[in-house]
C-alpha cells in the first residue's frame, strides 16, 4: 500500500464501523468494511450470519455510503426477509442432530449440565440442567463435543483407508466453508455438521482427508474422495440444498 493510502486509512480510524438503515419502520444495521481494490460501493449479505456489509473504495466518504445503504434498503429487506429465521438455543426448540429432530427441554433442578433422553413423541429430548441463560452456551458445547468425537473418527478412518495421516482435528464455528485442511495436517470442521445426516458428516471427513494426498480439485482429487465416500454426490446435493439451512441454529 502507497503512502498516500496508508495516511488516507489512518484518517479514518474514527469512522464508525456500522451504520443503520431504515426502511419501512424497521432499522437494520450494516458492516462498513473499506477494500483498498474496490473501485465503487458494493452491498453483500452473508446469509450464515444475516450480517449486512457494505464495502466502500478507499477513497469513498461515509455521507455517500450512507446514502448508497439507504437507497438499498428495500434490497436489504427483502433479501434478509427470504433468509431462514433464526432458531436460538432455548427451552422448546427442536433441532437436527445427526439428520434427526431433537427437542430441547430445559430441567433447570436437575443435577449435571447435557444429556439425551427418549421422548414420548418422535422427537429425541436434549436435557439441559442449570439456570435458563446457560441453555445456549450448554447446547453448543454439546454439539462441538458431539461433532468433534464424530469427525474424529470419520477423518482418521478416511485417512486410514487413503494411506495418509492427520496431525489432529478441530472444530469450529465456520460461515464460510464446512471444512478446510492445512499443510501441517490439520483438519478443520465446522461444528454444525453434527446437525446433517451421518452421510454428509462422512462425506466431509473424506473430502478434507483427500486433499492430504491432492491439494486441489482436480480429477485425483475426486477419484480419492469416491474411494472413501462412494456416494459422495449425494451429500453434496444434500449440502448445495440445505447446508444454508443449518446455520440458524443457535443464532439468537
Amino acid at each position: 500500500m502507497s503512502l498516500a493510502l496508508r495516511a488516507l486509512f489512518s484518517r479514518r480510524t474514527s469512522e464508525p464501523s456500522v451504520i443503520t438503515v431504515d426502511f419501512d419502520g424497521e432499522v437494520y444495521l450494516v458492516q462498513l468494511r473499506r477494500n483498498r481494490l474496490a473501485r465503487r460501493y458494493t452491498l453483500r449479505i452473508h446469509s450464515a450470519t444475516r450480517e449486512v456489509v457494505l464495502t466502500l473504495p478507499p477513497r469513498g466518504s461515509l455521507k455517500q455510503a450512507r446514502e448508497f445503504a439507504q437507497r438499498h434498503g428495500a434490497w436489504i429487506a427483502a433479501r434478509l426477509n427470504r433468509l431462514p429465521q433464526p432458531v436460538p438455543f432455548a427451552d422448546g426448540t427442536v433441532l437436527p442432530v445427526r439428520g434427526v429432530e431433537h427437542r430441547i427441554a430445559h430441567r433447570p433442578h436437575a443435577r449435571g449440565t447435557v444429556w439425551l433422553e427418549a421422548g414420548s413423541t418422535e422427537a429425541r429430548i436434549i436435557c439441559v440442567a442449570g439456570a435458563a441463560p446457560h441453555i445456549p452456551r450448554r447446547v453448543r458445547d454439546y454439539l462441538k463435543r458431539e461433532a468433534k468425537r464424530e469427525l474424529e473418527i470419520a477423518s482418521r478412518r478416511a485417512a486410514l483407508a487413503l494411506g495418509v495421516s492427520l496431525k489432529r482435528v478441530s472444530i469450529r464455528d465456520q460461515t464460510s466453508r464446512w471444512g478446510s485442511c492445512s499443510t501441517t495436517g490439520v483438519l478443520s470442521y465446522s461444528w454444525r455438521l453434527i446437525l446433517a445426516p451421518p452421510f454428509v458428516l462422512d462425506y466431509l471427513a473424506a473430502h478434507e482427508a483427500a486433499h492430504l494426498v491432492e491439494r486441489n480439485h482436480s480429477r485425483a482429487f475426486w477419484r480419492q474422495v469416491e474411494r472413501v465416500c462412494p456416494d459422495f454426490k449425494k451429500a453434496k446435493a444434500w449440502l448445495d440444498a440445505n447446508g444454508a439451512d443449518l446455520h440458524r441454529y443457535g443464532m439468537s
